[in-house]
């Protein structure tokens, strides 16, 4: 791979980042380096700093700059000599680190359907309905002894006369003939006894479907029978079915005897006259007496799964049904003509030789190429070539080395956890997944807790892997900030790993940001240097800075190195005068009236400059010796360039030796960030920002740049162990700028009224039940009364409900301090679109 110049030097500028250069204009495919070449932005093996090339001299083997979007790269085309092969296998597979995870073309088609803010939208499948308080089963059972015992009964009465006017609605329909005369007159005729029978088969299906619906035996069943799966609910239903066959052919339930007389009725008394007629009406008699317990048992699903009866369909016809719209058949390529480049990509699928980043970044880097038509046809021959490899990313890594969470790559969507079953959250969100995406993250986010509640490895690190992921992808660029050792991740996950105060680093930091606008460059230096101090304006502080930057630069072309700052702050002599000698002597009269109003107001009351210089003074020490330094010689890594390029970048900060200066650079990087993101041009790159530890970092112009974050497709991710870690002042207004907010367990009271003022209140329906005892004074209702603490188990009572709307705090600071469990996080989602989602209770890593 193509140094690009940064081979042997500790650093990269903003024109030159680790990584191989873009490939040339659409004329010809683009070169990359082949295997065999140094790692971007690493050192030679077996030198740990790599030499420095000598002041003056061009580095070796330059690159062209990257120039184009990341969308366009395609890749090589095959050296002169034997074409090189194709690695044996890809990158680990896809939904890692979870075992059993789908094949990559049954991944693809898998639905991710549109859903609210934070839901995890693999395979998604919406929760039943809510249903209301189940009755106990000591009362349904009873209720259903009960109603068979009375409807038993009312049978009984009705089968031997007992209630009167039981024939009446049946004369009312019949000719009078049939009946013997009087109300309670029985048949006179065979008409009438068969209408009778008829009659009584109607009202014994009734009072069996009004027993039914009254004891609640469906559900009865449901719970006890249908619960404990086959084969019990088929041989319960085969119990069932033999006992009614008995009880129907025995006549004590009138099924049979009505249905002759139907039949009789519709095709005459002859039929009964061949035996084989006779036969045929009682076989199917039989069978619809038994098929509703067929129903019921589900004697048919048991029969295929024993027998394997289930025939798949032929796999021809399956595979045409379903590969014309299937996302694994890569649609978008066939739509535009590219039917080759589309089978290539398919077998690629199918063979196992591609995972979900590679599909991931090829359809970007289609979308992208069809913003330019000539960027098709190269990207269509390197897909040709080199399948799944095609429009590498420049390190050449086609996965990361380790996943600790479940990442979606086509949605961006990282799951950090599944909502709670909890009260406080909405029905339709419990026991959902939980995810992050760009679309959150753009709004910025801030995630408060103590020290081992799990906001770095369950929320950090998360965030950086899928980050790094859509990087892999050319979609966005990660910085992650941290103290040595901090669980961001392996060193072979980025592409640029930054060791500040660490020798064997093999990258410096621009304190600069790698600007070359001496006022762009004082206003982020003093934001980062003095920005935590309330009493110092920060613009003082900056145009004292631009009086030293400015002719600085102008006489020696360059920034000045920590040492030569902290010299100018002082107001050292011998270094004002070397300064005002060159500028003389170049005749830069505009530079020299900066310089002496510089020299004037030193001194001054008010002058920023001793408490500038003292925050220097942090970074001029024997361990920061060199590692900030400028000049041509001296090539540290630009944050500028994450603004346009997808690299993966990590700054390992010294906090156990330095914490102040650890926290100076922390403000440092994020006054850089706010500014650079703000200034891009081609927002198209998602950039993100994670800070594990902000610490007196956040200062009043970096949260009015976090604000303007999500305009410019770009977002910060913060922790911090307190609010009170932010200045007072500070509380409201970050906690406004952010848009996504996480209050982990074991925060105190004073941080939850935060949140519980931030995130507002909402009206609820409260419902306040006085019950009173019921006495009764008639024997007949104190027997009744009896009956129904028998079946229920309470005492009869009367209910007095009072509802109301009242409005509440959805989360109380009491409830945030003491009823978050361990493990678990409230968290508030907003999308850069505006759409928002409640404060929810989750359960991190479920």
């Amino acid at each position: 791979m193509e140094d690009e110049g940064t081979r042997g030097v500790r650093g990269t500028s903003a024109d030159r980042v680790p990584g191989p250069a873009v490939p040339p204009p659409p004329s010809g495919p683009p070169r990359q380096p082949w295997p065999g070449q140094p790692a971007p932005g690493r050192p030679p093996a077996g030198e740990p700093g790599g030499p420095r090339p000598a002041p003056g001299e061009p580095p070796a083997t330059p690159g062209a700059p990257w120039g184009v979007q990341p969308s366009a790269w395609t890749s090589p085309p095959p050296p002169p000599g034997p074409p090189p092969a194709r690695p044996a296998s890809p990158p680990p597979p896809v939904e890692q680190p979870s075992a059993g995870a789908p094949a990559l073309d049954a991944w693809l088609r898998t639905p991710r359907p549109p859903q609210a803010p934070g839901v995890w939208r693999f395979g998604f499948t919406p929760r039943p309905a809510e249903q209301g308080e189940e009755v106990s089963d000591r009362s349904l059972l009873v209720g259903a002894v009960i109603t068979l015992l009375s409807a038993l009964l009312l049978w009984s009465l009705w089968r031997n006369g007992y209630l009167p006017y039981r024939l009446v609605p049946l004369k009312l329909f019949t000719p009078g003939e049939w009946w013997n005369p009087g109300t309670s007159g029985g048949p006179r005729t065979i008409e009438g006894s068969d209408a009778l029978t008829v009659y009584e088969a109607l009202l014994f299906g009734l009072l069996a479907y009004g027993c039914g619906r009254i004891g609640n035996f469906s559900e009865l069943f449901r719970r006890h029978v249908v619960s404990r799966g086959q084969p019990f609910l088929a041989l319960a239903a085969a119990v069932a079915a033999g006992l009614t066959q008995l009880l129907v052919w025995k006549e004590t339930l009138p099924v049979v005897r009505p249905v002759l007389v139907l039949v009789a009725a519709v095709a005459g008394g002859e039929i009964y006259q061949s035996q084989t007629v006779v036969n045929v009406i009682y076989a199917l008699i039989a069978a619809a007496v038994l098929y509703p317990f067929a129903l019921l048992g589900r004697w048919r699903d048991l029969l295929a799964a024993r027998k394997g009866a289930v025939t798949p369909a032929p796999a021809d016809t399956a595979s045409a049904s379903s590969t014309v719209t299937s996302a694994d058949q890569w649609p978008e390529l066939r739509a535009a003509g590219w039917t080759d480049a589309a089978d290539a990509l398919t077998a690629e699928v199918r063979t196992g030789r591609m995972n979900d980043v590679d599909v991931a970044r090829l359809r970007h880097a289609w979308t992208q190429a069809t913003r330019s038509p000539d960027r098709l046809a190269p990207l269509a021959e390197a897909v040709l070539r080199t399948g799944g490899a095609a429009a590498l990313h420049p390190s050449g890594d086609r996965d990361l080395p380790r996943r600790t969470a479940r990442h979606d790559v086509l949605t961006g969507q990282v799951r950090i956890g599944r909502c709670a079953d909890d009260p406080h959250n909405p029905y339709a969100r419990r026991s959902t997944g939980i995810a992050l995406d760009p679309t959150l993250l753009g709004t910025s986010l801030l995630a408060v807790g103590p020290p081992g509640s799990g906001k770095s490895a369950r929320l950090v690190r998360p965030v950086v892997e899928a980050l790094g992921l859509r990087a892999l992808a050319g979609q966005a660029a990660v910085l992650a900030v941290g103290g040595a050792g901090a669980p961001v991740g392996p060193d072979e996950a980025f592409d640029v790993v930054v060791r500040v105060g660490n020798p064997a680093s093999a990258h410096d930091l621009d304190l600069y940001g790698g600007t070359t606008d001496p006022d762009e460059a004082a206003a982020v230096l003093a934001e980062g240097l003095v920005g935590d101090v309330g009493s110092l304006d920060s613009r003082r502080a900056a145009t004292v800075l631009a009086q030293l930057l400015g002719p600085y630069r102008t006489a020696h072309g360059h920034f000045p190195s920590v040492p030569e700052l902290r010299e100018l702050l002082d107001g050292t002599p011998a270094a004002l005068t070397a300064l005002r000698a060159a500028l003389e002597t170049a005749g830069h009269q505009a530079m020299l009236r900066e310089l002496e109003a510089r020299t004037r107001q030193a001194g001054g009351p008010g002058d920023p400059a001793p408490a500038l210089a003292d925050r220097v003074a942090l970074l001029d020490r024997p361990a920061f010796a060199g590692f900030f330094a400028t000049g041509p010689d001296a090539r540290p890594f630009a944050l500028r360039s994450l603004g346009q390029y997808p690299l993966r970048v990590r700054v390992d900060l010294p906090e156990r030796g330095h914490a102040e200066a650890s926290r100076l650079l922390t403000r440092l990087l994020l006054a850089q960030f706010t500014a650079i993101t703000a200034a891009r041009t081609d927002t198209t790159l998602f950039v993100g920002l994670v800070l594990d530890d902000a610490t007196h970092a956040v200062t009043a112009e970096t949260v009015r740049g976090i604000r303007r974050l999500r305009s410019v497709n770009a977002g910060a991710v913060l922790t911090l162990r307190t609010v009170d870690d932010v200045p007072e002042a500070l509380h409201t207004p970050l906690l406004g700028a952010v848009g996504c907010t996480a209050a982990f367990s074991g925060i105190t009271t004073w941080d939850g009224k935060r949140f519980a003022e931030a995130w507002g209140k909402e009206w609820v329906e409260t419902r306040e039940v006085a019950q009173h005892t019921v006495f009764a004074d008639q024997p007949f209702t104190r027997a009744l009364h009896a009956l129904r603490k028998l079946v229920t188990g309470k005492a009869v009572t009367t209910d007095a409900v009072t509802v109301r709307q009242v409005e509440r705090e959805r989360w109380s600071a009491s409830e945030l301090a003491y009823a978050v469990p361990a493990g678990h996080a409230v968290i508030r989602l907003t999308t850069v679109e505006g759409e928002h989602a409640p404060p929810l209770l989750v359960e991190l890593g479920g």
